[in-house]
């Protein structure tokens, strides 16, 4: 009994050991707990994490993380994953209708006046002879400008003034081959022409003509030439506004309403083609503002196409004239002109076509038209622009009377006017 009593541990280091005992029932049981397998999504067990690679572990850890939203800069950044670059708008028009543009070169031979001190006896007595007769007497002038076929037979339409009195004409297609051109007609009021090329049955690329009255400002406009001697030249702008009137332009002795454009235009553009987006031609480039940046002017089209056939027979086209020159008047621009006292003439104060000059031997002074007369009224229909007027006339007939409504002072007359061919004054 005493033995038993002595071997009794004592309450704390019962209370000791117990603790110790706890602790490391809890530690062994946390242990199979961690190294009890995983169960798969399938029910399966997999492999133990010894026996996976190490990419089978950032495997785990990354389907285990939440998705994370691409970086749009990166994506903007990856280069392979851009579209690849198909092209342009102006790239498919060009090509349409690139093959078809020329280039045309002039030659012409003009007379030199010769100093009037060689013809003076005295100074040719100091002079000599052999010094006058060296001086030349004729020159040859060379000239560039652009075209486009626009019929397989050769037919090439380009400005007046490329063409004007060339004695050589040659033609240079985009492929680089030369033909000799001859200039079938002309007409120096539109500034349009038709050359003919002799290529012998060749098969032509040939441009496609639009329609320049479906045309609207805002629209893209490319322009293709030849400007300064630099073939093949592609400019791209907009269709600044439409019917810009040839007297607006600076150039009152054409009529025309041109389309502006702000596509680089340069000598040298001149005859080539101003293009739509879909590839059609919609004017023919042949002005620019030498005071201007950003500003040229296209024939329309439509101006073209109704005239070329003429033109490519050699005949004549069609120009009724009257004789006047005009500038539109308001009743508060005649009120204020007649309120000056040095004014050259008192005018009616009403809304018409002031005639501020009669060319002698025309239509107008054979029908009793004066300068200040204002004109009210043709054939029946008002005017109050001077290229509304100019339009019914263009849009007359040759040896057409016309009726004009006149205010001379205070009286108003009645004028039959009969139009005549433009060229024969």
């Amino acid at each position: 009994m005493r033995l038993f009593k002595f071997s009794r541990p004592a309450p704390r280091i019962a209370v000791r050991l117990l603790t110790i005992i706890l602790a490391i029932t809890i530690a062994l049981s946390a242990s199979a707990i961690y190294a009890a397998p995983a169960v798969a999504a399938d029910g399966q067990n997999p492999p133990s994490l010894r026996e996976q690679p190490k990419t089978a572990v950032h495997k785990l850890q990354f389907q285990s993380s939440p998705a994370t939203p691409p970086n749009p800069q990166l994506l903007a950044l990856r280069g392979p994953e851009l579209p690849a670059d198909t092209g342009s708008f102006v790239t498919a028009a060009v090509d349409r209708v690139g093959p078809a543009v020329v280039r045309i070169d002039t030659e012409r031979t003009v007379s030199r006046n010769i100093d009037p001190l060689m013809e003076d006896p005295f100074f040719r007595r100091f002079l000599g002879e052999d010094l006058r007769s060296m001086t030349p007497r004729q020159e040859r002038l060379r000239g560039q400008g652009s075209g486009f076929i626009i019929d397989k037979s050769g037919i090439v339409l380009t400005n007046a003034h490329v063409v004007d009195k060339a004695d050589r004409v040659t033609v240079t297609l985009n492929d680089g081959r030369t033909f000799p051109g001859e200039v079938q007609g002309t007409d120096e009021v539109t500034d349009l022409a038709v050359v003919k090329i002799n290529t012998k049955e060749l098969n032509l690329p040939t441009a496609t003509l639009g329609d320049s009255d479906a045309v609207k400002v805002g629209d893209w406009a490319i322009a293709v030439g030849n400007p300064l001697g630099f073939d093949n030249t592609v400019t791209l702008g907009i269709i600044s506004t439409l019917k810009r009137s040839s007297a607006a332009v600076g150039i009152p002795d054409k009529r025309l309403d041109f389309i502006q454009t702000d596509a680089a235009i340069n000598p040298g553009n001149s005859g080539g083609p101003l293009l739509n987006s879909r590839g059609e031609v919609i004017g023919i480039n042949t002005a620019i503002r030498a005071d201007a940046m950003g500003i040229g002017f296209a024939i329309p089209i439509d101006k073209a196409k109704a005239i070329y056939a003429q033109l490519a027979k050699g005949e004549q086209v069609s120009h009724p004239f009257l004789g006047i020159q005009m500038i539109a008047l308001t009743p508060e621009m005649a009120r204020e002109n007649n309120s000056d006292p040095n004014a050259p003439l008192i005018v009616p104060e009403v809304q018409g076509v002031l005639v501020m000059r009669v060319v002698p031997n025309t239509p107008a002074e054979e029908a009793g038209v004066r300068k200040g007369d204002v004109i009210v009224q043709i054939d029946g229909e008002g005017v109050t622009e001077p290229e509304q007027l100019q339009n019914l006339v263009e849009n007359s007939q040759i040896g057409q009377i016309l009726q004009l409504k006149v205010r001379r002072g205070a009286q108003i007359k009645e004028l039959a006017v009969q139009t005549a061919q433009l060229r024969d004054f």
